[in-house]
């Protein structure tokens, strides 16, 4: 049996058979863990940014009557109903010199519901591209009296229309209440784009309900007012939830309401243009630009566009 050992001499080092593990981990220093983020987590922040930051500003977008408008639509329309006459304010009848120089003018018309026969699918090509254009309705008293509705973006002073602004809630929506020597007139005449004048088949009630559906969603405009979007609230779409209002799923859901410039082809296809024709046929055929620039800012103008359609429908 070993000794105890001598005065002054060093402990022999502890065994390391049986040390317990808490004895290590106890004393060992363990480095905090990093909390800079990887670059994988930079670049999911990053897009998450991208996507939020516009998200939330979109979100506190709100819909405004109050803002320097362009001239030509400054004034918004607003109707009353009177029994079957309808008493509409502010339609307008500007006088253009070029798509910048103009004169806005506005006035009040009287129309007697039990006229009203007829109603036009109007389409405005304006770019290059085919499924871009501009669609709107016009309405016929017996031969006698016009008057167009068009569903647009209302824009403020200086402001160009671009599809990509029409989805970021950049422009109100406006439904302009117009004389046919403006909406057609200046279209055909002064922006020399191609106008297509389309007789659309249908009920006369429900052309009635249409026309003043559409007048109530202008009051409804003047009292509320709500966004544009290229997509879900267009030109084209808007009178499609009009008609599909009063005639459920008339019109399906298709690609050519989203891109306005297919439209009348959809329109044909569904059988609602008035027209024995074949689509091209019809098309050319409804090309109105030859007569109106000949009856540019003429009284006649609206007889004498429709006066060449003669046996294109079969009204």
């Amino acid at each position: 049996m070993p000794g105890p050992s001598p005065p002054g001499d060093p402990p022999p080092p502890p065994s390391r058979i049986g040390r317990r593990p808490s004895d290590t981990l106890e004393h060992a220093v363990v480095p905090p863990p990093s909390r800079r983020p990887t670059r994988a987590r930079r670049l999911v922040y990053g897009l998450l940014a991208l996507v939020v930051i516009p998200f939330a500003w979109w979100l506190v977008q709100r819909p405004s009557n109050d803002r320097d408008w362009m001239p030509n639509m400054a004034v918004l329309p607003y109707a009353a109903l009177d029994d079957s006459l309808v008493r509409v304010h502010n339609v307008r009848f500007t006088e253009y010199v070029s798509t910048d120089e103009y004169t806005p003018r506005h006035d009040d018309r009287t129309y007697d519901l039990t006229k009203l026969d007829a109603v036009w699918f109007v389409v405005e090509p304006f770019s290059k591209w085919r499924g871009v254009a501009h669609t709107f309705l016009t309405f016929g008293f017996g031969g006698e009296d016009f008057v167009s509705i068009s569903v647009e973006a209302r824009k403020e002073r200086g402001e160009r229309y671009h599809f990509l602004k029409g989805l970021f809630r950049q422009y109100e929506l406006m439904y302009v209440v117009a004389d046919e020597r403006d909406a057609i007139g200046f279209r055909a005449n002064v922006r020399g784009d191609d106008v297509f004048l389309y007789p659309i088949r249908a009920p006369v009630p429900r052309v009635r309900e249409l026309f003043v559906a559409m007048l109530d969603r202008a009051n409804a405009l003047r009292e509320q007012p709500r966004f544009y979007n290229t997509l879900f609230a267009n030109c084209t779409n808007a009178i499609v939830q009009h008609v599909n209002t009063l005639a459920p799923s008339r019109i399906p859901f298709s690609y050519k309401v989203l891109l306005p410039g297919y439209a009348d082809e959809l329109a044909y296809d569904l059988g609602l243009i008035d027209t024995d024709l074949s689509f091209e046929a019809a098309r050319q055929r409804f090309r109105v630009n030859d007569v109106a620039a000949r009856y540019a800012g003429h009284g006649a103008f609206s007889a004498a566009i429709r006066s060449g359609l003669d046996g294109a429908s079969r009204r």
